[in-house]
């Protein structure tokens, strides 16, 4: 009985899923392909709009239905048929350095640094953040002795806190996350990076890899979407093949689209985070994320490389039967309950 309510529920909750996985702006990183980003400003009120805000509200619900489902009533793995792809778990370290220092390196190249959003060549001490960078996307790609370099990333990252304010470093929460990883999970001198760390480390390592990634997408759908609907607007103004409602007849207000694209972002962001059903988030996820490269190319390719890695650790991981349930791991909460002291009264006459 538990085994049938389980399979109902996971197909619920997929075609749900599906339905918002459209390739829109969701996966496309608008700052990249709009000239002079800066100058569309912030505007909360659109995310506080009755429809914007039912949307992110109903986003939210889904997020937390999903996981119950998948703790409650699923198995882990949800799909027995993708354990094949369990198989390269050893190897995944390796494989997350070389997506991060490729990602690394092309933006030093490019004069940017850790994204394509943070222009720093015009800062003082721009130049010497980009060689650093650079040396830092080698090291990475050299799979040797990694741990220092994941450590050094992950204190380097925050200088775009400094350099270029609190959302600059948000939006790149997903390469930090990966250096995270790399921190407590660095690829070993065997053949091919091979490891396989404790379970214990392994676990944190996934969720700071997650929250790494889903903090990113979360950031950038009210970034560039939820609290900022002009840049949404004029994305889809240069590139109207993203609204694909209006490619299958179906034509919805600017407004309201641009709001289904952020609480669309803002939903795979809270799934990842969550670590339930990995591998149906990332099958989903990916529809998305793969349909714009025909649209944007190389850019897209290299500016997401780092997702592209997050998602295929999650797939790796959540098709082994031995890591499935580390990948969804959350800390536990831990409350301190107010115990009233024993009352010790006593009495003087």
């Amino acid at each position: 009985m538990r085994v049938t309510l389980g399979r109902c529920a996971a197909t619920a909750v997929g075609v749900a899923a599906a339905l918002v996985a459209v390739p829109s702006p969701a996966s496309a990183h608008e700052k990249w392909f709009v000239d002079e980003p800066g100058s569309y400003p912030t505007d909360w009120a659109f995310a506080l709009r009755p429809v914007t805000l039912g949307l992110i509200i109903a986003v939210v619900l889904v997020a937390v239905l999903w996981r119950q489902v998948a703790v409650r009533y699923l198995p882990a793995p949800e799909l027995r048929w993708l354990g094949f792809v369990g198989r390269i778990i050893p190897y995944v370290p390796r494989l997350l350095a070389i997506h991060l220092g490729v990602s690394l390196l092309a933006a030093a190249v490019t004069g940017h640094f850790l994204t394509h959003d943070l222009e720093v060549e015009h800062l003082t001490g721009g130049a010497a953040l980009l060689l650093a960078e650079g040396a830092l996307g080698i090291w990475f790609l050299t799979g040797i002795r990694l741990r220092p370099a994941g450590l050094a990333l992950a204190v380097i990252g925050p200088l775009a806190l400094l350099l270029t304010g609190p959302v600059g470093l948000l939006s790149a929460m997903d390469l930090l996350g990966v250096a995270v990883f790399l921190a407590f999970v660095p690829p070993s001198d065997a053949a091919f990076g091979r490891v396989e760390p404790d379970a214990a480390t392994l676990r944190r390592a996934l969720f700071g890899l997650r929250l790494g990634a889903g903090g990113a997408l979360i950031t950038l759908a009210f970034a560039e979407k939820l609290a900022n609907p002009a840049l949404a607007r004029e994305t889809v103004h240069l590139y109207p093949q993203l609204d694909v409602f209006a490619l299958v007849g179906i034509h919805l207000p600017a407004d309201t689209f641009v709001a289904v694209a952020g609480a669309t972002e803002l939903l795979f962001g809270l799934l990842v985070i969550s670590g339930a059903l990995p591998q149906v988030a990332v099958l989903v996820a990916g529809i998305p994320f793969n349909a714009t490269l025909l649209l944007f190319g190389g850019t897209e390719l290299l500016g997401h490389l780092p997702v592209y890695g997050v998602f295929l650790a999650l797939l790796a991981y959540g098709s082994n039967p031995r890591t499935a349930a580390l990948v969804r791991w959350l800390p536990p909460v831990r409350t301190r309950l107010l115990r009233r002291p024993a009352a010790h009264s006593t009495t003087t006459a």
